[in-house]
């Protein structure tokens, strides 16, 4: 079983499920396969206008439109670069995604939007994901 820390984004308390990239933990590459085949294999792209989903360029998402229903934290046992989070993310309109992006210091996300887009996203965790990550 993998430890789970309760986490507060926007005002809603989640838990997010640590990953280690040892051996003895399910490592990024394997849990992102696991999504897909449950549906959620395209990336979520946020843009300053909002966010696409996959290679499309329409429609155009609000954070109100989207909801993360798991989050997967990884972190690496000798690498600090190795620190990233997944989450699965479903549209209002039915569509599966997910998004990646390295969290703290060596987070790619520089633009004040993406943060800002990101803690608009409400939450509402599916506990069947959470077996994605074992």
């Amino acid at each position: 079983m993998n430890p789970v820390i309760k986490h507060i984004l926007n005002n809603n308390i989640y838990q997010i499920i640590i990953m280690s990239t040892s051996a003895s933990m399910t490592p990024l590459s394997k849990v992102m396969e696991r999504l897909a085949e449950k549906g959620y294999e395209d990336e979520l792209n946020i843009k300053k206008e909002g966010a696409t989903i996959g290679a499309s360029t329409t429609p155009i998402y609000q954070a109100s439109d989207l909801t993360i229903v798991r989050s997967y934290r990884f972190e690496g046992e000798s690498d600090p670069a190795d620190m990233s989070i997944l989450y699965a993310i479903e549209t209002a309109d039915g569509k599966k995604g997910f998004l990646l992006n390295a969290y703290g210091t060596y987070s790619d996300q520089d633009a004040e939007y993406y943060d800002s887009f990101i803690l608009d996203v409400p939450i509402d965790e599916k506990a069947e994901l959470e077996e994605l990550g074992n």
